[in-house]
């Protein structure tokens, strides 16, 4: 213990960062049109044509890792973790910004990259190695090591093309991990082999993280691992650092992010071109938003504000349902369940706060959407609806509670089936 404090110590300083990414920007050029000669290249200049679209990947992005850092990056497919790998790699050069790294750094971005299937086990070890940067005498000391890990001792000299694929990620995985680097850049990568290997993995990465002189950056999609391994987290949206910080809350607002983005219950568009979706002249203005928290551990009540503007004399209605945006249906509709014609609202422009008990709900992301209507002219018993919440204007929330259970919308403290 004394020699780990002592370590901490020497390192608490500047020393301690070993990755610093600062104000980083990338973009790919995508072609639009292909010129199929000098003549037809010189034709596009001339009239201003470029022949391709700028696509920026990444925005400005700017964050340190210290040594012994276990630190997640998430995002959703396509928002720029990749590229932000590759860079911190040295495969891609930024366009704006720098990296800086302290340190050996081995990169695994993508599981048997650099293996060739007609070479055998052993001689792929070496090949990998010498493209991670190590010298053969490095890739000696390790070799045993990585075959152990892996556990292919008796398959090493069979050529890696009669290896099954399980066998080749174990391996791949197997030289990156036991690669004696300061830095490990990890991918997507900790789903690889089967149980038994997964669990020997769990084991490696539960070292590593107790280990202060080895600092870890993972890409993952899942919010599981990134809650057990990681000590620091960000997420990263659209090219742009959008939370940072506790690996919990950044998982939290990541699940908000997945669930908001599913567009399940996306309905047709009314006046697209002058109004956002399901909004229209009538009414030009119906949002739900927090009146809180966007994360909540459901013990109090949820509460969130409806703003909606309609200046006509004719009676309306908000119509107000919660929806479970991850397993999907319909949670509670304060129509049905009140047997009435919804919530009144005065003539004008007002914003109404609601609150809804929510200690029966398991954990999972919620939805709430609302919307406007009025009584028809021929039967007053009968609704026209004028106006409804879509994606961008309804109110996401997510319940976090350690008693609570994950599968099914009830929790169990509340909803269980007894023998009689």
């Amino acid at each position: 213990m004394r020699n780990v404090t002592e370590y901490v110590k020497k390192t608490s300083t500047v020393d301690a960062v070993v990755l610093r990414v600062n104000h980083v920007a990338k973009s790919f050029r995508l072609p639009t049109e292909q010129a199929s000669g000098l003549k037809m290249a010189f034709l596009n200049w001339t009239k201003g044509i470029k022949g391709y679209s700028e696509q920026k990947v990444l925005q400005d992005i700017s964050f340190t890792v210290e040594r012994g850092d276990f630190f997640g990056i998430v995002g959703r497919n396509g928002s720029g973790k990749s590229t932000l790998l590759k860079i911190i790699s040295q495969i891609y050069v930024p366009e704006q910004g720098s990296v800086d790294v302290r340190g050996k750094l081995v990169p695994f971005i993508e599981l048997g990259v650099g293996f060739n299937p007609e070479l055998t086990g052993r001689e792929n070890v070496y090949l990998n190695g010498a493209l991670l940067g190590f010298s053969r005498e490095e890739i000696d000391a390790m070799y045993d090591e990585i075959v152990e890990f892996a556990e292919l001792q008796n398959f090493m000299d069979q050529k890696l093309k009669n290896y099954s694929s399980g066998m080749q990620v174990r391996l791949a995985f197997s030289v990156a991990i036991k690669a004696q680097g300061d830095i490990l850049v990890l991918d997507e990568v900790l789903a690889v082999g089967d149980e038994a290997f997964q669990k020997k993995c769990d084991s490696f990465f539960k070292r590593v993280k107790e280990d202060p002189s080895k600092t870890v950056i993972l890409v993952t999609h899942s919010m599981d691992a990134m809650k057990k391994y990681c000590n620091k987290a960000i997420l990263i949206s659209d090219g742009k650092v959008v939370a940072s910080g506790d690996p919990e809350k950044v998982a939290d607002q990541y699940s908000l992010e997945n669930a908001q983005s599913d567009n399940c219950f996306k309905t047709k568009a009314v006046d697209v071109y002058e109004y956002p979706t399901g909004l229209n002249p009538r009414v030009p203005i119906l949002n739900v938003t927090h009146g809180g928290d966007s994360v909540v551990d459901g013990i109090s009540p949820y509460v969130f504000n409806v703003e909606y503007e309609f200046q006509e004399s004719t009676p309306a209605f908000l119509g107000l349902i919660l929806q479970d945006a991850r397993r999907g249906g319909q949670v509670y509709d304060v129509d049905s369940q009140t047997n009435s014609l919804g919530v009144p609202v005065k003539q004008g422009h007002h914003v109404i706060q609601f609150s809804i008990p929510i200690n029966m709900l398991n954990n999972g992301e919620y939805r709430i959407f609302a919307t406007l209507r009025v009584q028809s002219g021929n039967d007053p018993s009968e609704l026209e609806y004028l106006a409804y919440t879509n994606d961008d204007n309804c109110c996401y929330f997510a319940v976090r509670n350690m008693e609570n259970g994950e599968n099914g919308i009830l929790n169990e403290r509340f909803m269980h089936i007894q023998r009689i």
